[in-house]
C-alpha cells in the first residue's frame, strides 16, 4: 500500500485529506508541523509527502529544503499543498525542490492525478 505522509497544521484540512486519501487506496501518516514531518520523512520512508507550505515552527519551503538536502529523504516526491496562489508562489516552491504544486482550495481529482503521476514516475526511478 502506498504510504503518502501528510504534513497539515489545520485540523479540519487534515481531517478532510486523510479521509480523501484513505478512501482511495492511501496509508496516510500525518504531521502537524514541519519539525515532526522531518523526522517522520526519515523515519517512515513514505512514498510521497503532501507539504502544506503555511507552517507552524519552519514553513513549507523551508522544510522541503531540507528534505532534499538529506540523503535519506530526497528522493521522497514532494507535492506542495498551498492557498498561495500566484505564480510567484508556485515558482518559490519548485526553487524550494517541490515536486509539484497544487493550489488551496485542493481540486481533488486534480490533486489525485498529481499523487499517481509522481508515484509513478519514483517506481520508474527506482
Amino acid at each position: 500500500m502506498t504510504k503518502v505522509l501528510l504534513v497539515e497544521d489545520n485540523d479540519m484540512n487534515r481531517d478532510l485529506f486523510v479521509r480523501y486519501l484513505e478512501l482511495h487506496g492511501f496509508a496516510v501518516v500525518t504531521a502537524n508541523n514541519s519539525i515532526q514531518a522531518l523526522d517522520m520523512a526519515a523515519s517512515d520512508r513514505p512514498d510521497l509527502i503532501l507539504m502544506d507550505m503555511s507552517l507552524p515552527l519552519m514553513d513549507g519551503w523551508e522544510a522541503t529544503r531540507r528534505l532534499k538536502a538529506n540523503l535519506v529523504t530526497s528522493t521522497i516526491p514532494v507535492l506542495a499543498l498551498t492557498a498561495h496562489a500566484m505564480a510567484e508562489d508556485r515558482r518559490r516552491s519548485f526553487e524550494a525542490g517541490c515536486d509539484d504544486y497544487e493550489t488551496k482550495p485542493v481540486s481533488f481529482s486534480s490533486l489525485l492525478a498529481k499523487i499517481h503521476r509522481l508515484i509513478k514516475q519514483q517506481a520508474t526511478s527506482d
